[in-house]
């Protein structure tokens, strides 16, 4: 099924909401083959649908970003993903000039300064990786779902999107599930995950730009918390939501 197919065609996106998780997997691999691919930062949904996809759709491409500056439980945990799936996980890293260029301008903790300089930092360590990584796509699979935040309540299933000029089809194929849901498959499963989950984190990004979660606290609370006093601040940095930032 062509992409220009599903452009023009709302009933194939409608059924395409319609299936569940494994289904979309196993849909992307046989239609698209090497133009789709899972891009995760090793979350638990990511870890999911690695799982997931290892049955029902084996060979399916696994995209990472590698900041420079993530945990070194991720990047173990990376290692055990490969081994324990028998996978190569492609990484994309951002361009060591302008990781550079942007620290002797502006400090390599820029981010605590400002909103703005926050977002700059993201966008040359991630946005702009991640751009390459879906320049090789047209089916983009990610893990958002709709309980991680405020600003994820209506992500779609399936959806549209658009990125540097040309359409991807988004695949969100936990977007419904909860984060109990989630969970109950890892364990029924047996499914490796990061433990940083295991240190209170609830989200998962980069070294100091992210910490470990209080009870009660919304799941994103322990991104960039600095900025948890700003009202409506923006927990997005800019991969989903077309941003500057990521």
């Amino acid at each position: 099924m062509a992409m220009s197919t599903i452009t023009h065609d709302r009933t194939i996106l409608d059924t395409l909401n319609g299936m569940d998780a494994e289904e979309l997997l196993q849909w992307a691999g046989e239609h698209h083959g090497a133009q789709a691919g899972i891009v995760t930062s090793f979350q638990n949904t990511g870890c999911v649908m690695i799982d997931m996809a290892s049955r029902a759709t084996p060979g399916l491409r696994v995209l990472t970003v590698d900041t420079w500056r993530l945990h070194e439980e991720t990047y173990s945990f990376i290692e055990e993903i490969e081994e324990r799936y028998q996978i190569s996980v492609e990484r994309y890293e951002p361009y060591p000039k302008s990781v550079h260029r942007m620290i002797q301008q502006h400090g390599e903790f820029l981010f605590f300064d400002s909103k703005a300089k926050q977002e700059y930092c993201c966008h040359i360590r991630k946005v702009e990786p991640n751009r390459r990584a879906l320049a090789t796509l047209d089916v983009w699979i990610t893990g958002l779902r709709k309980d991680q935040s405020d600003t994820r309540q209506e992500t779609p299933k399936v959806s549209l999107t658009q990125q540097d000029g040309r359409s991807l089809l988004k695949l969100c194929p936990l977007a419904e599930w909860s984060e109990e849901d989630v969970w109950a498959y890892i364990h029924e499963h047996n499914v490796p995950y990061n433990r940083l989950y295991d240190k209170g984190y609830t989200s998962i990004g980069c070294i100091i730009c992210t910490t470990p979660t209080k009870p009660g606290e919304d799941k994103r609370a322990g991104r960039w918390r600095w900025f948890n006093s700003l009202e409506q601040s923006n927990k997005e940095c800019g991969i989903h939501n077309g941003g500057s930032g990521i």
